[in-house]
């Protein structure tokens, strides 16, 4: 991960610094990501590791609106280098999907990701490859 646990960084609005680790709020709530577009992000992987996207924690909300889908989409760092490979990921998925005509992709940093985020399935994905929680 390109974020260290527990690493600090700068809260504009508070003026200190704030932990990586501290809980905040899913826009979606893990046990409500269900349905088909979620299904399907579920097999786009992480370029770096393989782990779904869904299960990293990094997918905040799928809208569908007639075929047009909004996905939220954060990541563990502002300089990620595969933002763009993710991105296009993203899109070429869900294209696949029925009814889906267009993807659009927006970037989210608010709320920040933290290791939180991370499924159960994604934590033991993780101790696989030998990375600790």
């Amino acid at each position: 991960m390109a974020c260290a646990t527990g690493a600090a960084r700068f809260d504009a609005n508070g003026g200190g610094t704030a932990l990586l680790d501290e809980p905040a709020a899913y826009p979606v709530a893990p046990e409500a990501r269900t349905g088909p577009l979620w299904n399907a992000l579920r097999e786009v992987m992480d370029p770096e590791i393989p782990i779904s996207l869904v299960d990293l924690g990094l997918i905040y909300d799928i809208r569908q609106d007639g075929g047009t889908v909004e996905v939220d989409l954060t990541f563990t760092a502002t300089a990620c280098p595969c933002m763009a490979f993710i991105h296009y990921d993203i899109q070429d998925r869900l294209k696949q999907e029925a009814g889906v005509d267009d993807v659009k992709v927006n970037e989210v940093w608010s709320p920040a990701w933290t290791k939180t985020r991370i499924s159960e399935e994604g934590r033991h994905a993780l101790r696989t490859f030998g990375v600790s929680m």
